[in-house]
This record gives structure tokens, C-alpha cells and sequence, in this order.
């Protein structure tokens, strides 16, 4: 089970999920944006500070080349949800339609150019959306939350064998989302 009440909890982080994997813009480090994002208990706070430590190592031009060298060169570290499980199937459609109908349910309109899966935007759907009082919400954010689980692992691997600070941001992605799920039904078969 989506425990939704502490989903709903970490929204800050969500945003600062979604932000940090964008392609890099200066406001996007600000000095406040850690602690404003994660309290010293949040499940991903020692990980985000890992990474944002290792960010501030570097000038922005030297961040913006690896992002780009990183996510869109690197074909193993896509920040594109399905394709690790489904490459370009045609479950894979099915399932972005299924993201897409269930962003909308919940107000929020697709930019045309992206596809429902790009891991920012799913960060976003879960800081914009506002699913308290929905009496689907429980079993509608199941498919999303399994998708993520899934991508974020594989994702985890391959920036751990790149040693990419993201590897840091990503697992405190994974450890918030951990975090949100009730003992009881397992949202995939990774840990």
C-alpha cells in the first residue's frame, strides 16, 4: 500500500527531485534549496546532501557537460522511466498512455514535447498534484510508484558504474519513495 498522507509529506523534495534532474540552471543550486526540501530526518536527506556536496564541487558549465554527457549520451542512464523495462514495446505505449490519462485525472496538463515517463516530470506530477480526498488515489498512484521503482533502479546501477554524483540523488529519490509504501504488498521485486 501508498501510504499517501507521507507522499503527500515530502512534496518539497519532490520539487527539488524534479529541478536537480532537469538539464542544470543556476537557480536550481541555490543555497537554501537543500534544507528547504529535506528535514534532517527525511529518508533521502544524508544522499541529497551527498550529491548536493558533490554539485558545489563543480562551476555550473562543468555541471551542465556532465548532465548532458551523463542523460543524453549515456544510453543506459535515460531518465526515461519505462524504457529500461520495455524499450520501445508496445506495452511501452500503453503504459505512457496510462501515465499521460493519470496526470490529467489529477489536473495536470502534458507538455506536448515530453513523454509521461521523462523522470522529471514524474517528480513534478508528485509535488503539483494534489490527491488528498481522492477515492482512487490509493490505487491509481500504484502503476506510477511501481514505475518508478523499476527505472530508478535500474538508472541507480548504471550512474553507480559511471560514478556519477547523481547515483546520490537518485538513491535518495528511491529512499523517499521506500519510505511511502506500507508493509504489506511490495510495489515491485527490487529493494
Amino acid at each position: 500500500m501508498i501510504n499517501l498522507e507521507q507522499l503527500y509529506a515530502y512534496k518539497p523534495s519532490f520539487h527539488f527531485f524534479a529541478r536537480q534532474l532537469m538539464y542544470p540552471e543556476k537557480l536550481d543550486f541555490h543555497p537554501q534549496l537543500l534544507e528547504q526540501s529535506f528535514a534532517p530526518d527525511h529518508p533521502g536527506a544524508e544522499e541529497a546532501k551527498r550529491y548536493w556536496e558533490l554539485m558545489h564541487e563543480r562551476s555550473m558549465e562543468q555541471i551542465q557537460e556532465m548532465y548532458t554527457e551523463t542523460f543524453d549520451f549515456q544510453k543506459d542512464c535515460a531518465l526515461y522511466m519505462t524504457y529500461f523495462k520495455f524499450e520501445e514495446a508496445r506495452e511501452r505505449g500503453q503504459m505512457l498512455a496510462k501515465l499521460k490519462l493519470l496526470y490529467e485525472m489529477f489536473g495536470l496538463e502534458m507538455p506536448d514535447e515530453e513523454l509521461p515517463d521523462y523522470l522529471p516530470l514524474m517528480c513534478e506530477f508528485l509535488y503539483a498534484a494534489d490527491w488528498r480526498g481522492h477515492p482512487s488515489a490509493g490505487q491509481n498512484f500504484r502503476m506510477p510508484m511501481a514505475i518508478l521503482e523499476d527505472g530508478t533502479y535500474h538508472l541507480v546501477g548504471a550512474l553507480g558504474k559511471y560514478n556519477s554524483p547523481y547515483v546520490h540523488l537518485v538513491r535518495a529519490l528511491r529512499q523517499t519513495l521506500k519510505s511511502c509504501i506500507t508493509q504489506g504488498e511490495p510495489v515491485s521485486e527490487h529493494d
